[in-house]
This record gives structure tokens, sequence and C-alpha cells, in this order.
């Protein structure tokens, strides 16, 4: 073989070789980018399906946020209502707190998912239009929420306000009951005064009056009345005067048949018979002997 063929034969040779080289080059990129772009597609799938996850979890938190029909509140039936305890006021804030504090756990998984797509750069119509539907439920049942709590404080601004005139109410009949019950045991009050002769003339009582020459005089009640010497006794309540004398004579005008005396032992008794009639006189004047 003569050397310009043999050149030509090493030529060729060295070039085939680096052509193989090249392709066989060329071929480890490709198996490495096809392997790249599969874990990439696998990644995006995962991101996709915990995304979808999250949505569903999401749907089913909200869901659980129920209003009515079995659920925690009612809307229109608490409109409807028109009287609310104190303890029924604090039972359903209570529950609306729990309501709340449900819906503010969705927004921040919502808010969550949102910042883990853009992340993840996983951009799918139809899941951005479920996002977007989780917020509306929010906002939805945020507005709910609201017209709860405002009802339920204007239902126990207006017990409160009820409670007030119940209570002003009370005053005033207890104000009334405590005026009639005066009034009738000032009508019911009768004052007597027990003495003997010389007490009964000595404080001005009773005077002596008619006579002739300082004999045969009787005695009869002065008219002027000292309050500190009587004592009051409702006849309402009281109907006997207990007299520490066997003999004893009623000096005021007291209608006869509106009382009696009995004596018992050493003492008299002056039982009031007619309490309406008897108390027309209201001081009593009785002289012991």
């Amino acid at each position: 073989m003569s050397q310009p063929v043999r050149i030509a034969v090493v030529a060729l040779f060295v070039a085939l070789l680096g052509a193989t080289f090249v392709l066989y080059q060329k071929y480890q990129q490709t198996s490495a980018n096809y392997a790249t772009l599969q874990a990439t597609e696998a990644e995006a799938q995962n991101r996709y399906t915990q995304s979808i996850n999250a949505i569903a979890e999401i749907q089913d938190s909200l869901g659980a946020i129920a209003f009515g029909h079995g659920g925690t509140l009612n809307p229109a039936e608490l409109q409807g209502e028109t009287h609310l305890t104190q303890t029924q006021g604090n039972e359903i804030l209570g529950r609306i707190a729990v309501l709340k504090a449900g819906i503010d756990r969705a927004k921040t998984r919502i808010s969550d998912l949102e910042a883990g797509m853009k992340k993840s750069g996983v951009r799918i119509v139809g899941m951005q239009r479920m996002v977007d539907g989780l917020k509306r439920s929010v906002v939805e049942k945020e507005e709910l929420v609201a017209s709860l709590t405002s009802r339920v404080t204007e239902l126990q601004t207006q017990v409160t306000g009820l409670q007030t005139t119940v209570a002003q109410d009370q005053t005033v009949i207890a104000e009334q009951t405590q005026a009639i019950e005066d009034k009738r045991r000032e009508i019911g009050t009768v004052y007597y005064l027990i003495g003997n002769r010389k007490d009964l003339t000595t404080s001005g009582v009773v005077a002596s009056t008619g006579g002739v020459l300082g004999l045969g005089k009787t005695l009869k009640p002065s008219g002027e009345v000292n309050e500190t010497l009587f004592t009051p006794i409702d006849t309402d309540q009281q109907t006997v005067i207990q007299i520490p004398a066997a003999k004893v004579q009623v000096l005021s005008a007291q209608p006869v048949g509106s009382y009696e005396l009995l004596t018992v032992g050493n003492q008299t008794e002056l039982r009031i018979k007619d309490p309406s009639a008897f108390r027309k006189v209201k001081h009593v004047v009785i002289l012991t002997t």
C-alpha cells in the first residue's frame, strides 16, 4: 500500500472515530435531558396532585362550616328572634367564634396554596378557577358570620334595654307597694297611753272638768298630745292591748261597741272588736285605778 493511501486510511479512521465520539456525547446529553424531563414531569405531576388534594381539603373544611339545616347556626331563624337571654347570646357568640376560626384557617390554607403554586410554577386555568371558587366561598361565609354577629349584638342590646325597663318597673312597683303599705299602716295605727290619774293629769294629756267646789270632777282628754308618751299599735296586725291593772277606764272617745275590756287575773285586756271603728280616734287614753 502506497504512502498516500495509508495516510488517507488513517485520516478516515480518525474522522470516523471523532464522529463516533461526537455522536456518543450527543446520545449521553439526550439521555440526560430525557431523564431530567421525566423527573420534571413527575415533579410537576406531584405538585399538581398536591394542589388538587389541598383544594379538596379546603373545600371539605369550608363545607363543614354549616349554617342551618342541622348545622351550627341558622341565620334566617336568628333574624326572626326577638328575645335572647344573656346566656343564649354568649353561647351563640361562642359558636360564631368557632365558625370564624374555621374560616380564618381556610383563608390561611388558600394563601399557602397560592404561594406554593406560584413558587412551583403550577399555572392551570381550571385549578385557578377552583381556588377563586374557594375564595368566593370564604367571602360568603364571612358575610354570614358578620350578619350573625350583628344580629346577636342587636338582640343583646334589646335584652339589656328590656332588663333596664323591667328593673325600673320593679323599682316603681316596689315604691308604690311600699307607699300603699305605709298608708295602710298609717290608717291602721292608733296610739295608746296607760296611766293613773296623777300621771295622766301631770302629763297634761287629761284634765279635770265639772264638779262643785272641787268635788265630782271627771277626767277627759285635754286635746294636748305628747307623741313621745304614746305607744303605737297596728290594729290590722294586733287587736289586744295588755293593761297591768284590774280596774281600768277608757277616757278617749272610742266607740263603745268597737272594743271590750276583759279582766284576766290582776290584769285587763282591751280587745279591739271593730278595728275600723276603734281607730277613728287615734289617741287612746286608758285610766288605771
